[in-house]
């Protein structure tokens, strides 16, 4: 996975969560008696939560013009996430993992935003639709909990060596662009006996015929997939094909936008590939700023006003024709530039924070800014100019780097849910709830 994973799938669970503001009285009113559906370890799912969760994902499926399964398969899917979500979030609290308010907080500002809104606006309409804004704030710190949880999995257990790197740049090309794929997956245990293997087959078998009948891809993965992302329609997201494996990556690389795999196996299972779309890598050209600055923090030894008051002193100085470098040296608390006369080098412009990039872009060369303040004290910045630079060969080496670890992500994350599962006590009573 790549380093957008965390802040993306985040974002992804609150956009989603946030769709059911907009679901209609009468629906929430709909569910039935409630009553427990399922025992995981020491937790229960009531079929009020599974109704609701059911609800709002065929909203989402008639939203982006898919096809609804039937209610039999749509329960059983969104109950073994559901199962899913328990266990990973338990499994978090075990080991400390928590979601911070101001994580929370920065999250429900990016529901807001998505749906052009204030936070005030946005709990106004959660609240004006019947649904608890506690419990809606409770269910966002629970998506991130769990996505730190498979971070933590992914940096726990995938190492990528410089030798990995150059043994991918040297056998393969990374310039085949990217594709945007779903997935379906009938999976099997390890060490699968022949009749297990049979029947996953003759599974897959029964869901190609039905793609190829013109069963819409999404709701085939709602309805039978068994990855983790079935419920998103089996989307994966983008992909270079050297973060795949090889076998499925030549099957892949061969169609254009809108294809499908025939039925592929592997050690996890038999799987069918959807191509959603593709798009070519171009050459990464950035921009870069040069700059210098003082920094004055607050300490023990310096209060806020007098640290203001000393970068204050410090601009009169300058104003007065005083030297940059050599006052950098002096009286800068970066520890890090001081002694290069406060010279930060050439950077990327978001490096060193929003404030410092708005402020040096609105300067011309060599101008000396006012005092401003950042959560790292008070500066002063001269700007120094811009370039644009070639990144491509980096960009490269990077992209390898997070190809072999998306490779060896997807295996770790997808083989630890695969054995929570199996090592939970998980009793389903969906025959006695209905």
């Amino acid at each position: 996975m790549n380093n957008n994973f965390l802040s993306k799938l985040i974002l992804i669970s609150a956009i989603l969560l946030a769709q059911l503001i907009f679901t209609a009285e009468s629906k929430a009113q709909s569910i039935t008696l409630d009553s427990i559906v399922a025992v995981v370890d020491e937790n229960v799912i009531m079929r009020s939560e599974l109704e609701q969760a059911m609800i709002g994902l065929a909203d989402r499926i008639r939203q982006s013009g898919g096809q609804v399964p039937g209610k039999d398969l749509l329960e059983k899917q969104v109950l073994e996430g559901l199962i899913s979500s328990k266990l990973q979030s338990q499994r978090a609290r075990q080991t400390g993992i928590r979601a911070s308010d101001m994580e929370i907080d920065d999250s429900l500002v990016r529901v807001a935003q998505q749906n052009s809104m204030s936070v005030d606006q946005l709990r106004a309409a959660i609240e004006r639709d019947g649904f608890d804004f506690a419990e809606f704030r409770r269910s966002i710190g629970e998506d991130i909990t769990q996505q730190k949880l498979r971070q933590r999995i992914i940096n726990s257990m995938v190492n990528v060596s410089e030798s990995e790197i150059d043994l991918l740049l040297e056998s393969q090309t990374l310039d085949d662009g990217e594709f945007l794929l779903s997935h379906i997956i009938i999976a099997v245990p390890e060490g699968a006996t022949p009749a297990q293997l049979a029947e996953g087959s003759d599974k897959i078998a029964d869901v190609y015929r039905r793609l190829q009948e013109g069963m819409d891809f999404k709701s085939a993965a709602i309805s039978y997939s068994e990855s983790p992302e079935a419920l998103e329609g089996g989307e994966i997201g983008w992909r270079d094909l050297n973060s795949i494996p090889r076998y499925f990556a030549e099957a892949i690389g061969e169609l254009e936008a809108g294809q499908t795999t025939k039925p592929m196996r592997s050690p996890a299972g038999f799987h069918i590939f959807r191509v959603d779309s593709k798009r070519a890598r171009g050459k990464v050209v950035v921009k870069e700023l040069h700059a210098r600055h003082i920094v004055i923090r607050v300490s023990e030894l310096l209060s806020a006003r007098q640290a203001m008051d000393k970068v204050m002193d410090i601009k009169r100085q300058l104003d007065a024709g005083a030297d940059f470098a050599e006052l950098a040296k002096h009286e800068s608390d970066d520890t890090s530039t001081a002694n290069l006369g406060g010279d930060l080098g050439w950077f990327q412009p978001n490096m060193y924070g929003e404030r410092m990039k708005n402020t040096l872009e609105g300067m011309a060369v060599n101008q000396i800014s006012e005092p401003f303040q950042t959560e790292f004290g008070w500066h002063i910045a001269q700007y120094l100019g811009a370039r644009e630079e070639d990144r491509t060969e980096e960009s490269i080496r990077h992209r390898a780097r997070e190809v072999i670890k998306q490779r060896k992500s997807d295996l770790e994350v997808n083989k630890f849910l695969r054995q929570m599962r199996d090592e939970a006590y998980v009793e389903i009573r969906l025959g006695d709830a209905s």
